[in-house]
């Protein structure tokens, strides 16, 4: 989510029913250090409540002082990310790197929780490799814990150790550090966690939740408290609604953004799922000028911060003939170009 959950993009999510949103992952050190660019991360607002900071590092001592600076910005949650397998976190030994040091994660996890009021929650992995996938005696490896003698998965006896150093939540990913995000994640192990009669938190489940019709399939399946969704919002801030509205058995459901006030301007009242791709394309329009104006009203950096959006919404999925479109919208620079193409979409491929 580096570069994507910024206020600008978790606004829209919040107004198309986001439970909960969270930040761009923080690094520890930096915050520390008091890194410009790390501490502008903890800016949040009263509109996207509840939201979670979520932090990230190596060591226990600077988690245990970065959690104390997010504190102040008064978040609901403080989120340690176990989970993050990019190499340039995971291969420093910090994100889901700490999969392959449990001690160390369960110390910092420990030194996060004792020095902070706000509740802390955690994300990880189902573990670093295949190994983990399999059952085994002690799987942690860790000789005092206390199911020496029965054999569990890596994930199930990680998820009551991290419950016992006082996390409040535990989101679980269901893919292992080294698949990265190839393959389907795998939720069954998801399941064995939530299902464990020694798990007494709420278990949140992610990871390949991209319709209403998964959404459902995971509660029901397997349990889960709530479910987390990532990468499936990139350029579509309006699945939080679809999911919502598939879940009431409702095809069309409206939300009530009217009570939002958005940094940019005010909530304009219902809107109606699902949207037109002409809705949809006015969406994007909006986090266009949302991003701009979170990026100082530079214009052509606010542009290339959400071209990401662009190049993942599933708007633009699927259009006959859409290659040299989409090279010519990812090039444009200013506010102009970029809508005037997209309007140009909307006239040849949409339903007005």
């Amino acid at each position: 989510m580096e570069d994507v959950t910024d206020p600008a993009f978790r606004a829209l999510c919040k107004r198309y029913g986001a439970d909960r949103v969270y930040t761009e992952f923080v690094n520890a050190d930096a915050l520390v250090r008091d890194i410009a660019s790390t501490t502008r991360k903890l800016t949040i607002s009263d509109a996207e409540r509840p939201v979670a900071i979520q932090i990230y590092g190596r060591e226990p001592e600077a988690m245990r002082d970065a959690a104390l600076i997010v504190e102040q910005a008064r978040p609901d949650f403080i989120d340690i990310n176990f989970g993050c397998p990019v190499k340039k976190v995971a291969g420093k030994g910090a994100g889901a790197g700490l999969l392959k040091d449990v001690p160390k994660m369960l110390e910092i996890t420990r030194a996060v929780v004792n020095a902070v009021h706000t509740p802390v929650t955690a994300k990880t992995r189902l573990g670093w490799d295949e190994k983990d996938l399999i059952p085994r005696v002690n799987p942690l490896g860790i000789s005092e814990y206390r199911n020496i003698d029965i054999p569990e998965y890596f994930i199930v006896s990680l998820a009551e150790a991290l419950q016992d150093c006082g996390i409040t939540e535990l989101a679980i990913h269901g893919r292992t550090r080294s698949q990265m995000y190839r393959g389907e994640a795998d939720w069954t192990l998801i399941g064995e966690v939530k299902n464990n009669p020694r798990i007494h938190i709420p278990i949140i489940g992610n990871g390949d939740v991209c319709t209403p019709e998964r959404a459902r399939e995971c509660f029901d399946r397997y349990g889960v408290d709530a479910i987390m969704v990532g990468r499936a919002t990139f350029g579509a801030p309006w699945l939080f609604a679809e999911i919502k509205a598939g879940l009431d058995n409702s095809i069309y459901r409206s939300v009530d953004i009217s009570e939002i006030s958005l940094p940019w301007g005010e909530g304009r009242g219902g809107v109606i799922i699902p949207l037109s791709m002409s809705e949809k394309v006015a969406v994007l329009k909006e986090h266009v000028l949302a991003s701009i104006a979170w990026c100082g009203n530079d214009e052509r950096k606010g542009i290339i911060h959400s071209r990401r959006h662009f190049a993942a919404s599933p708007v633009f999925k699927g259009l006959d003939n859409f290659k040299q479109t989409r090279i010519a919208l990812l090039r444009a620079e200013t506010v102009e170009e970029v809508f005037a193409i997209m309007d140009s979409i909307v006239a040849q491929w949409g339903n007005g």
